[in-house]
This record gives C-alpha cells, structure tokens and sequence, in this order.
C-alpha cells in the first residue's frame, strides 16, 4: 500500500514527513529487473517510462543525434589533438548545460512557473550564505557546473574521440551489429548506475568526503545547477565510467549519449520538483525523491533506482516513516561505533 501522507498539511502526520513539502506516493520502487518474483508487467511499464514518449532517456537520444549529426568534429578530425575541435566540444556542452540547468532554474526557481507543486524541499535555494562560494548557491553552483564540470566532460568526450579516431578503443558501426547498437543505448544507464553506486561510496569515505564530496553536500537543498557542482576531482571520477568503452565497443552517438546522460541527469535529477506540470498533469519526470533524501540524510541512497545496490546493502530509504525509523537507528549506531 502506498503511504499517502505526503502533502505537508495533515494534522497528523508524522514528523518525518513535515519535513517535506512533497513526499510522493511510496514506498519507493527499485528497478523491477532485480527483484523476484518476477513481474513482466512492471518491467514493460518501467521500459516505457523512460524510454517512450516525453521521457528524459528518449529526450537525449534525441539531443546526442542532433550533437552527432550537427555539432562533433568527424573521427578523420579528432586523430590529432587539437585546440579547434575540442573548444568545439567545449562551447556545445557549455551551451547544452545553461539550456537544461538554466533553463529548468529560471522555469522553476526563478520565474516560479510552477509555485511549490510537486516541490520537495519548501525552502528557496540559499544566498546571503557562507557555505558557498560567492555566499550564493546558484552562483556557487554555475562556478563548479560550468568550470570543472564542462571542463572533465568535455576532456573525457575528447579523449574517446580521440582514441577512436586512433584505433586504442574499438568502434561499432550500425552495420556490423544493429540489435548491440540499440542494446547499448538501453544499458548505458545501468552501467551508469552501477559506476555511479561504487564512486559515490569511495567518496562518502570520510578523508575523501571531507576534502572532496562536501562541497557537492553544500546542497542540502537542491536546484538544477546542484547537480555537477562538485569538487575537481569528484568529477575527474564521476565521468570516468565512460572508459568502458576502451573495452566495449561504441559508435560516437553511444559516447556523446553516455556523456550527456551523466551531465544532463545530473541537472534534472537535483531540480528539486518531482516532475513539470502541463495542465496540472505531471508530464515529464524530473527530480527523485530517492535523491533529494541522500542530500537531506547523508547516508543513505548512495545509488539509484535502476540497480539496487543500497536494498543489498542495507542503505535503502524508501520514504515511508518505517524506513526513516530504520534510518536514524542505523546512523545512531554508526555514530556511537564511530
């Protein structure tokens, strides 16, 4: 049964949930393709949640075709490193992040389009704030998404170009396999989600939190430049699962898909909203609620939905009142073992 008790408003509620604005229905849902019984039906519909329609994967298959066909430097080009088609690589990115990261700010925080609907965390985004840089989040933000962030994605996106113009990572072409070629856009994201739960662990290590992922946990409320706005070297690790692909072999759509995915999500996924309204329907999902936790709570949610990495592991917040029980003994015992 889902636990309904998520609006904010009911006299009574439980204390875990007056700290949200919006607590979508849970208890929340890991991937079904890892939990048994087996169900056909929900694996279909979770398919076609991401995938069909107005769904952030078929969205930027559709940005890494136009990236590809109109805005990439050819393999001929990229043998030799050079200044022009990396900077190339550069401004296209830059402009795809202050599209999607800007554009979601101005629509949801700035211009307040959608007023507190669907808004997880109450609070407006933080200024006037010594945590930050700038003592303002959203400029604090824009500084380490549009610097250190653009600037790994775009040094990775080059280096896979550049070894494949070169022969040092292996290239699949249509032709030679179109099922694999297809497959592969629908495994990106798994393969994604499993990287980003082991990253993110080794990260949470205290001497690395400390003097690396903290200044990500600046956010404890989040906005769309939330999202990659972290440490040099958080991000250095963030986007190296694309190095998979000096083992696997990729077409440049696949590469500029998997980078985008790792950049863009991030922006979506720390919107702050559940989702966009048209017509007081949710249309486009945007935010998790999975998410929001990690940034409120710490230490749980390490990974997300599409492998259940913290289920096994015993990190799961699922957003019931339970699961929050569950979670302040959890972390009283870490303290008091600490």
């Amino acid at each position: 049964m889902h636990d309904t008790s998520n609006n904010g408003n009911g006299a009574n509620e439980s204390a875990f949930a007056r700290q949200w604005h919006h607590r979508p229905p849970v208890p929340i849902q890991v991937s079904p393709f890892f939990s048994w019984p087996a169900d056909p039906v929900r694996m279909l519909r979770w398919i076609a949640d991401r995938w069909f329609g107005v769904a952030e994967n078929s969205i930027l298959v559709i940005i890494a075709y136009v990236s590809w066909r109109w805005f990439q430097p050819s393999l001929e080009e990229a043998r030799a490193l050079a200044v022009g088609w990396i900077a190339e690589i550069y401004i296209r990115n830059v402009v795809l992040l202050l599209a999607i990261a800007g554009g979601l700010h101005l629509y949801f925080h700035a211009w307040k389009e959608q007023g507190q609907r669907l808004k997880f965390d109450r609070r407006d985004l933080a200024t006037d704030s010594r945590a930050f840089t700038f003592k303002d989040q959203v400029f604090d933000n824009m500084f380490w998404s549009l610097g250190s962030g653009v600037g790994f994605w775009t040094a990775y996106e080059a280096l896979m170009f550049w070894a494949m113009a070169n022969g040092y990572a292996p290239v699949l072409a249509w032709s030679a396999n179109p099922v694999w070629f297809v497959a592969l856009f629908l495994l990106t994201p798994v393969w994604i989600s499993f990287h980003f739960y082991w990253i993110h662990r080794l990260i949470h290590w205290p001497p690395l939190y400390k003097s690396v992922h903290a200044l990500h946990h600046r956010n404890t409320n989040v906005g769309p430049w939330s999202g990659l706005s972290m440490h040099p070297v958080e991000h250095l690790i963030f986007f190296s699962s694309i190095l998979i692909h000096f083992v696997l072999a990729a077409h440049p759509i696949h590469i500029l898909f998997h980078m985008q995915h790792q950049a863009l999500t991030a922006a979506t996924s720390h919107t702050g909203f559940e989702g966009m309204l048209v017509k007081d329907k949710n249309r486009l999902a945007l935010g998790t609620f999975h998410h929001q936790m990690h940034h409120r709570y710490f230490e749980c949610n390490y990974g997300n939905l599409e492998m259940p990495w913290d289920k096994w592991f015993g990190s799961f917040h699922d957003g019931t009142d339970a699961s929050h029980q569950k979670f302040k003994e959890r972390r009283r015992r870490l303290t008091e073992a600490a």
